[in-house]
């Protein structure tokens, strides 16, 4: 048909070159997924307060902790003493800051000693199979079949003096209570380190760095530890957890830290007998433990989904 044209094969249009789509990296993928755990980034933002409260209410709350006011004992919160005093009127909220920072604290250093060694232990038992597994595996379970609080009352009561002559009261204290609590709690740590380096030390990228000549401690550093980093961080987060309230117990029991440092747990074992007449004594303290434990297991459940990456 006259004036009319026709696409021929050669004048097609030419595809626009398309940028190829950015790839997320690992930390920014599991905190995409983390962010979706609703439960746990709220958990995340509360302990976070909970842990900003007790490092800065003692720069503006600056009440001495053994400040005795016996005209306003037992007095319930006000103004003047937000969270109340006890039965020397003390204040409670300068009290429950420092004890805080002692109970926290301790949770976070007996996990990292339950990590290490648990992380230590299983990388061997993983590694070296045959007998070294097979006794490593052995005193793990034969430390998994101990009655944990009944062996924690022991040792803090054999060996709290010694150390206390050497660091100090409150230091022998410290440094006791987070090698006995880390150092029964890196049972389930090795578990799971020897599980993943069973799964992992039989992956192509391990063969090939064994075939490249990569000696191995640096195939257990550099490419099997990192892998199996995921599990750890979770059971790290459930170790704090266990932590604190196994030093609340102690403190609680009167085996913890003495009389004079208001831990969380001292704080509930001298309010247990005015719950009557003074309930708030008690109920920060544990309302204090509660959220703590319960913001830490919601965060290692939000760190379970994000760092699995078969939950997509």
């Amino acid at each position: 048909m006259a004036g009319s044209t026709l696409a021929s094969p050669s004048a097609e249009v030419a595809p626009v070159a398309t940028r190829p789509a950015r790839r997320r990296s690992p930390g920014r993928e599991a905190w995409r997924r983390f962010r979706r755990h609703r439960l746990a980034v709220a958990s995340l933002v509360a302990l976070s307060l909970v842990i900003l409260g007790v490092l800065v209410c003692p720069l503006l709350w600056k009440v001495p902790i053994d400040d005795i006011d016996f005209a306003a004992k037992l007095a319930m919160p006000s103004a003047a003493h937000p969270l109340g005093t006890d039965d020397l009127g003390q204040d409670l909220l300068a009290r429950l800051a420092y004890g805080g920072r002692i109970s926290l604290a301790v949770g976070f250093a007996a996990m990292l000693v339950a990590v290490l060694v648990g992380v230590v232990v299983g990388s061997v038992a993983g590694m070296a199979s045959g007998r070294v597994d097979a006794t490593l595996m052995w005193v793990s379970d034969l430390f998994l079949s101990l009655p944990q609080l009944p062996l924690l009352l022991l040792i803090i009561y054999l060996f709290r003096d010694t150390l206390s002559a050497l660091f100090g009261m409150e230091g022998g204290v410290f440094l006791l209570m987070v090698l006995v609590i880390g150092g029964l709690r890196w049972m389930p740590v090795a578990r799971l380190v020897r599980a993943q380096f069973l799964s992992l030390r039989e992956k192509e990228f391990v063969d090939a760095a064994r075939a490249l000549g990569a000696s191995r401690l640096r195939v257990v550093v550099r490419h099997i530890l990192p892998n199996a980093l995921g599990p750890v961080i979770v059971a790290a987060t459930i170790e704090v957890a266990s932590a604190v309230i196994a030093e609340s117990t102690l403190s609680f029991l009167g085996l913890g830290f003495p009389p004079d440092t208001p831990t969380w747990g001292r704080i509930l074992f001298d309010a247990k007998d005015y719950l009557d007449i003074a309930p708030h004594w008690a109920l920060f303290p544990g309302a204090a433990i509660f959220i703590v434990v319960l913001t830490i297991n919601f965060i290692g459940d939000g760190l379970r989904d994000a760092l699995d990456s078969r939950r997509v």
